[in-house]
Parts: structure tokens; sequence; C-alpha cells
């Protein structure tokens, strides 16, 4: 099969279009003919070897060559124990644990995986599994008027998010680049800042922030909540992660407010509410672009470099 591969940490100049063996499915596994992918931050990490997070299982040279988490495609063949799924059957899923999608096939666990809706084509299939329970926990227990900030907002995660929000009856507040402020305005965010002008640290306050890329101190972090306000780190570098971890619950308790991770539930228990909105007609997917297969490197340099507006999706078959 063809597979994009990379065998040691760097930019997408390293990645190459290679013909390597088809995975054969081991007991509860599913083989899964990809028909697409969708492009997460976290195969930028993989690729990259940062934060220094994304070298578990492989600290100088990459534990799973081919990366690719979030597949939609059909089952080609089931391994011992799987009862759920049948060759033929199309199915979508966030494969973290074993990547793959950048190719033809892609091993996947059973549980992983979901029967696909027939309303749901394979492209907007794929943008959900990772992305969309990242958006509906890091945005749970919202109420009516209550203020929301999400740094990082006009990217997969953060077009969700601002949508849930939304229809919570927030306020939201989006943070990106200044090539995506119109977007998360026609997403539904009320305000719209540029980090690289605006320190939305210094704003609000707010009663929930959602930081999917987070790079600021504790004490920024503090500063921006309200009283009894929540701050949830989910992307950044370790020395952040660490300082949340840490510093977060002596600050936060200290001063009245919840700073801490978001550890996000995945699956399809997660992944499923999502698509069933989508469905219904609550949220919409917002797909940028879609790039073939070989095309990987570039799909991986526009989400890298902060340029997606939504999800990017690679195209297998």
């Amino acid at each position: 099969m063809h597979a994009i591969v990379h065998e040691r940490y760097g930019p997408p100049e390293g990645l190459r279009l290679a013909e390597v063996p088809t995975p054969t499915p081991g007991p509860k596994q599913v083989l899964v003919a990809v028909v697409a992918t969708s492009v997460n931050l976290s195969d930028w990490e993989g690729l990259v070897g940062s934060p220094a997070y994304a070298r578990i299982g492989g600290l100088r040279r990459p534990a799973r060559p081919v990366l690719g988490s979030d597949i939609a495609g059909r089952v080609e063949a089931v391994g011992a124990e799987v009862t759920r799924f049948r060759p033929g059957d199309e199915v979508y899923g966030d494969n973290l644990g074993l990547m793959g999608g950048f190719a033809e096939y892609a091993l996947a666990p059973e549980r992983a995986l979901a029967h696909k809706p027939s309303g749901l084509s394979f492209r907007d299939a794929s943008t959900l599994p990772q992305a969309g329970p990242i958006a509906l926990q890091g945005t749970a227990g919202l109420e009516p008027g209550q203020r929301l900030l999400i740094n990082g907002a006009g990217g997969g995660t953060g077009s969700f998010a601002i949508q849930i929000a939304k229809q919570a009856g927030a306020h939201v507040t989006g943070v990106d680049n200044a090539g995506k402020l119109d977007f998360m305005r026609a997403l539904g965010a009320d305000e719209v800042l540029d980090y690289r002008t605006d320190d939305f640290t210094r704003r609000g306050p707010f009663d929930l922030v959602l930081d999917l890329v987070a790079r600021r101190s504790v004490f920024a972090y503090r500063r921006a909540l309200a009283a009894g306000g929540t701050y949830r780190m989910v992307g950044g570098p370790v020395r952040t992660l660490l300082r949340v971890v840490v510093g977060g619950a002596v600050v936060g308790r200290a001063s009245g407010r919840s700073i801490g991770l978001l550890v996000v539930k995945p699956g399809p228990d997660h992944f499923e509410p999502v698509a069933r909105r989508c469905l219904d007609g609550d949220l919409a997917i917002h797909v940028d672009r879609t790039f073939a297969l070989d095309e990987v490197p570039q799909a991986l340099t526009y989400v890298g470099e902060g340029h997606a507006l939504g999800k990017v999706v690679v195209e297998v078959a």
C-alpha cells in the first residue's frame, strides 16, 4: 500500500510517499481502507517531535512512522474477537493510539471506531472524532450570559467550540491570528482578538477560558478569570503544561478560581453526539481545504503554520 512515512522528527520535507506492507489486524483490531483523514495539530506535533510529549514511545525516532489519527473509511478486514464490524462497513474514529491515517489502509482498535452515519460524507466524518469531543467537553457547563474566551478559536476544535458555546447562550471571544478574525465572526463569535496585537489575559474577566495553544503563565491566566472562573488548557509546550499542573492548583485555590488541564475523554461515546448535532443542523462542519495523499506535507504545513480556517482533510481515496 502507499503511505506517507517519516523516519525522523523534523519539517515536512522529511516526509516521503512510500510503498509499505499492508498491515494485518490482530485481536480486537480493524483494518480500514482509508477514504479521508483530517489533519490535527497533534499530527504536526508528532511530525516535528515538539512539544516533548509528542515523542512518547519514540524519544529519538518516531514510534509511529505514519501519522494521521482522524480516519474515515470502509472496513477491509477484522481481527479475532471483533464483533461490531464486518468488511464493507463504513466507519470513522480517532485512532490517536496507532495513527496510520495518511495511508491507503490503517489499523485501528475496534473500540476507537463507530459506524459512519449515512448522512455524513467521509470527508466530513473525518473532521469530528478528535476536535468534536474537545470542543464539547471544553465548553461543558456553560450557562446563558457567561463569558467564554477560546484561544486558538479559528482552527478545527475552535470552529466547533464557538458554535456550541453560542448555542448555550454564552458571550464568546475568539483569539487567533489576524487572518482568522472574519472567520471567527462568521461562526458567531461576539468579539475577536488578534493574539499578535491583543493580550487576552488583560481582557475580560471571563467565566471560562478554553486554551488550545497555551503559552502564558498561570498568573496571567488567573488575571483573565472572573471570581469563580475556570481555565482549561488543551495544548501547548511542556513548560506551560507543568506550570498549569503544578502552579495552577495553588494559584487557583488561593484566588477562588480553577486553573488546570482539560482531560479529554475520547472515543465514539464522545464524538457521536457531535455527529448527531451536525446531522440535525445544529453544528456546521467547516473544511478549509482538501489535499491528496501525496500532498500530506503541504497539508501539515498549512495546519502547523496556523493558516487553517476550521478543518483540513486529506482525501486518500
